[in-house]
Order: C-alpha cells, then structure tokens, then sequence
C-alpha cells in the first residue's frame, strides 16, 4: 500500500461522489491558489462538467472561480504528468489531488515518486468511499492527516 511513499506528510481524503469530492477539495484548493501553490487533478475520470456546476454555485467571487475554472478537471495523465515535471523542474509548490480506485491511487503515486524529487509537492490521495469502504479505517491509519469539507485533521 502507501506505507513506501517517500512523502513527509501524508493526506487522504474520502468521496462519495464526484459532487461529494468537489465540495471537499475546492475551499483547499482555492486557499492553495491563493498561497500561489500549482493545482493539478489527476483524476480516473473527467470531472469539467460536474466542477463547473459546483464552481457557478459556490459562494466566492469571480477571480476565484476563474483561477479554479482555470484548472484541468479532466483525465488526461499525459498532460498531468508534464505539469507536474515542469512544476517540479522550476521549483514551484504543487498540490496533487490524486482522486480514483485504489489502483490508480497506487499506480499514480509510484509515477509521481518518479517524475519528481516530491521536494515541494503536496499530494492527497481521494478514495472513493463505495470501494473502499471496510477498508477505510485502515487505508486512514497510513495517512497523517484526512481532508474534510472542514478542512485538515489530524490523525490521532
């Protein structure tokens, strides 16, 4: 599982839904852009359609729905993997949300490990509660922190 990541910090975040996991990744998102950090969704699917539905109803203003319209929503690895090797090569912080089914969290992070020296990268692995679900507490108990609409908490 995730116990070899070579990240300092580990954050999780669980979904039950794609509506469900904009909700609860958009208020830190938007606090990331504002701190000039890179956002990169790496995503099994393509989410453009439902972000933008939650984007036009949340209660922020224009500049900050533009900078979270500005973000690629969909699923293309490619493209990802070549933000996130630039990002890294010019030093720039980065937030990866890394949403999808327990493979693809896997297969993800190995490639990230491997495209990046994770020096300035954040990542947070999203798991889709409906797969995971008698696994949940276990897949928490190897991260340090867990994502809620609230925001970050600690795990004890």
């Amino acid at each position: 599982m995730m116990k070899e990541n070579k990240r300092e910090e580990k954050i999780c975040l669980f979904f039950a839904s794609d509506y469900h996991f904009e909700m609860i990744s958009l208020p830190y998102i938007n606090e990331s852009l504002k701190k000039n950090k890179d956002v990169v969704i790496m995503t099994e699917n393509d989410l453009g359609n439902s972000v933008n539905k939650v984007i036009s109803s949340i209660n922020l203003n224009e500049e900050e729905k533009n900078r979270l319209n500005k973000i690629d929503w969909k699923n293309d690895e490619l493209n990802k993997f070549k933000e996130v090797k630039n990002a890294d090569k010019d030093g720039k912080e980065l937030l990866i949300f890394v949403k999808g089914r327990e493979n693809y969290i896997n297969n993800m992070n190995k490639n990230i490990e491997n495209w990046t020296n994770l020096k300035n990268v954040e990542i947070v692995d999203c798991y889709d509660i409906n797969e995971v679900q008698n696994n949940a507490g276990e897949i928490a108990k190897q991260y340090d922190n867990v994502l809620f609409s609230s925001g970050v908490e600690k795990m004890i």
